[in-house]
This record gives C-alpha cells, sequence and structure tokens, in this order.
C-alpha cells in the first residue's frame, strides 16, 4: 500500500536529483544543455513546440547545478512502500504495492552505469513472449535522461511521455534540414505536414511498438548470449567499449526481432525512422543495412531486404560471441582488445 502518494513522489524525485548530481554533468555540453531544456520543459509542464522563457530557463538551471552542489554525496533514500522503506533499485518489490493502483515504477542502471529512477502512471500491462512489458503514461518523478524503452530486471518499460517528446524534437530538428531523408518519409508516412497533433499521435503508437519490438529482441539476445556476456558488460571501463558491446547486441536483437517483424506488418514509416536514427558507431559497423535500405528505396524488393536482415542476424551473434570470448581470454585487458576489435572487421558482413 501507499499512504501517502505525495511523499512516495518526492522521494522518487529526489533519488532523480541524487543521481543526476553524480552523472548529469559527465555529458558533452552540447548534449547536456538539450537535455536539461526538455527536462525544464517536463518539470515546468509546457507545451511542445512553446517557446522557451530565456532569463527563467538560465535561472532555473543555475538553480538546479547548485542543489545538484548539495546534494551528490547523499545516498539514495529508501521507498516509503507498503509500511517501510524499500530498496529504491527493487522495482519488482514496489510494483506489487503500485500496479493495483495504477502506477509503475522503474528503476535500473543505464549507460555508463548512470541510475535511472521514474514513477509513472500506468497505462497498461501485458506479456509479450513471456516477457512483462509495462507502459507508462504520465510521469510523476524522473530524472534528466528519459529512455523511452528499456529492459529492467527482466521486464520491459516504455514510457509514452519520452516517446512523444523524442518524436516532436526529431520533428522540429528535422524541419530545419533536408527533407528528403529517411526521416522526412517517415514524418511523411504519418502525414505530419497535414496535421501535427494527429500525426504526433500515429507516429507515437508505432514507434512505441518498434521500441517494445527492440526490447523483446534484447531480451531473445540475453537468452542467447547468457550471463558471460552481462557480466562483461558490468566490467567494462572504457566507454568506447561498452559502447561497442551495446551496439553489437542492439543489432542482434533487431535482426533477430525489429526488423523483420516491421517488414512483415509492411510498417514502413516504422523502417523510415529506424533507418534515420542509425547513427554514430551503430552505423559505422552495419553499412550493408543502409546499403540494402537505400536499394530497397530503388526496386521495392522488400524479400530481398528480409534476406539482408535474417543474414545479419547471423553474422551478429557470432560477433557478440566473438566478443566475449575476446574478453574471457584476457579480462584484465578486455577493454583494450575490444576497442581494438572494433577498428577490425566487425562491419564486414558479406551479403
Amino acid at each position: 500500500m501507499v499512504e501517502n502518494l505525495s511523499a512516495l513522489i518526492d522521494t522518487v524525485q529526489k533519488n532523480c536529483t541524487i543521481a543526476d548530481a553524480r552523472h548529469a554533468r559527465d555529458m558533452t555540453i552540447c548534449t547536456f544543455l538539450l537535455e536539461m531544456r526538455e527536462y525544464y520543459r517536463w518539470e515546468m509542464e509546457i507545451p511542445y513546440g512553446a517557446r522557451l522563457p530565456k532569463d527563467e530557463l538560465g535561472d532555473w538551471l543555475n538553480a538546479r547545478e547548485s542543489l545538484w552542489d548539495t546534494v551528490e554525496e547523499e545516498s539514495f533514500i529508501p521507498l516509503p512502500v507498503s509500511g517501510g522503506g524499500i530498496d529504491p533499485f527493487d522495482a519488482d518489490d514496489v510494483n506489487r504495492a503500485l500496479l493495483p493502483l495504477g502506477l509503475v515504477y522503474s528503476s535500473g542502471l543505464g549507460h555508463f552505469r548512470k541510475p535511472h529512477f521514474v514513477l509513472a502512471e500506468l497505462k497498461r500491462a501485458e506479456v509479450r513472449e513471456g516477457v512483462k512489458v509495462y507502459v507508462a503514461g504520465c510521469e510523476y518523478a524522473r530524472d534528466l535522461i528519459a529512455p523511452p524503452a528499456a529492459m529492467r530486471d527482466g521486464a520491459i518499460f516504455l514510457r509514452m511521455d519520452a516517446v512523444r517528446r523524442l518524436l516532436w524534437n526529431k520533428f522540429e530538428e528535422w524541419q530545419w534540414k533536408e527533407k528528403d531523408t529517411a526521416l522526412g518519409r517517415a514524418f511523411a508516412h504519418y502525414d505530419f505536414e497535414r496535421d501535427i497533433e494527429h500525426g504526433l499521435d500515429r507516429m507515437s503508437e508505432a514507434e512505441s511498438e518498434a521500441m517494445i519490438l527492440h526490447e523483446v529482441g534484447e531480451a531473445r539476445a540475453e537468452k542467447l548470449l547468457g550471463e558471460d556476456w552481462n557480466s562483461m558488460l558490468g566490467q567494462l571501463s572504457s566507454r568506447h567499449a561498452e559502447l561497442l558491446v551495446r551496439a553489437v547486441r542492439d543489432h542482434l536483437a533487431d535482426c533477430m526481432v525489429t526488423l523483420p517483424t516491421l517488414l512483415e506488418h509492411e510498417a514502413y514509416g516504422s523502417l523510415h525512422f529506424y533507418l534515420a536514427n542509425l547513427s554514430g558507431l551503430r552505423r559505422a559497423l552495419f553499412p550493408a543495412l543502409t546499403h540494402a535500405y537505400d536499394q530497397w528505396l530503388n526496386d521495392h524488393d522488400t524479400p530481398q531486404l528480409a534476406r539482408v536482415v535474417n543474414a545479419a542476424a547471423t553474422h551478429w551473434l557470432d560477433t557478440a560471441q566473438r566478443l566475449t570470448a575476446t574478453w574471457q581470454r584476457d579480462p584484465a585487458h578486455g577493454d583494450a582488445n575490444l576497442n581494438a576489435l572494433a577498428g577490425s572487421d566487425l562491419a564486414s558482413l558479406k551479403l
């Protein structure tokens, strides 16, 4: 039971503030400022597209950094649930009390071991391939970074508010860029130019499904790779090595589940959006997919694109197992050895 919802919200938010104090300033200055702008929009409940007040935003940012300085060394606070304090990382115990009340809680470690906490309205719960899926609506407490979807303690946690914010930001960014791109094709598919609100609703539903598919793929990949993979990921100290390992698992998950399902269901808007977001190391590792997509745009040969994806699933499983074996041979130098592999032939998918 939750005797005082307000106290629970305040406690979760305090833990979010502590997590941000420890990790938020690790980001590049550009990413930090962009994330802080969106966090301010969420906290002040400012609508999408509304201009942010420059002076007030600056004052808020300075005050938030000052607050971080005062709490950075504090410990995370147990949550006031079920008559006693529950460890904030014990999401299962917390949710046993919250789910019947139409609330859902998520906690865990994200990229570079940054803690994430969120308390939200529960829109629905379902099961996919034996994996629980919690779909969150209005968010009552959250930290600076808002991953739209994640696997936490064996359950998939999807944040519809974060999905909509991501899509809106992508749309605003795209308006200043070249229109005939994968991102432009995605927005055209959902008819954003004619009706932005309706387009955002349709796209949010479609892309939330694609995100769930990715997490289902992650669950499959985890079963195939076993605990050795998680052990490796938990011990990496190099950011580049962690990004490499995560990118390979992402490709494996998507080639097993996300992309085959999108192609089977002819979800071409989501396919365009997927390619639009294939960037950085993930894009560099998988040039074959970009080439296959470009070819598909010309010939509309969906079965051929599906064959490329199917072949890639085998490639990425082999690659993931190779990374694990490389780590296990010499854990003391594992980060350096994995980084060396990134510059070799990991992207050499022969199709």
